[in-house]
């Protein structure tokens, strides 16, 4: 994706909601995967749980790299939303090839 900061409200909008659906979709494969029970499903949990961590420590550091730099708080924001959006768009695949 990159750093590029949105310029306008419309692709702001854009992008917002072709995330929520690639959230929206990782939640419902993985509800579906930890409702089946067992030993793929425990994994999934604590994968889950651990990538989470992993995002937010990511997201905070790249925020905190970008304002230290002197970038703006719209870089800083989007540097943070860079490593979240990997995380749901790695997880999309990595899930759907198990559904298949």
């Amino acid at each position: 994706m990159g750093v590029h900061v949105f310029n306008s409200v419309e692709a702001w909008m854009e992008e917002s909601l072709r995330f929520a659906c690639d959230v929206q979709g990782v939640i419902a494969m993985r509800l579906l995967r930890l409702a089946q029970g067992g030993p793929d499903a425990a994994a999934e949990a604590e994968l889950m749980v651990a990538e989470k961590l992993e995002a937010i420590t990511d997201a905070e550091v790249a925020m905190l790299r970008a304002l230290c730099d002197g970038e703006g708080i719209l870089v800083a924001a989007e540097r943070a939303y860079a490593p979240v959006r990997e995380r749901v768009c790695a997880n999309s695949s990595r899930l759907a090839q198990l559904a298949a």
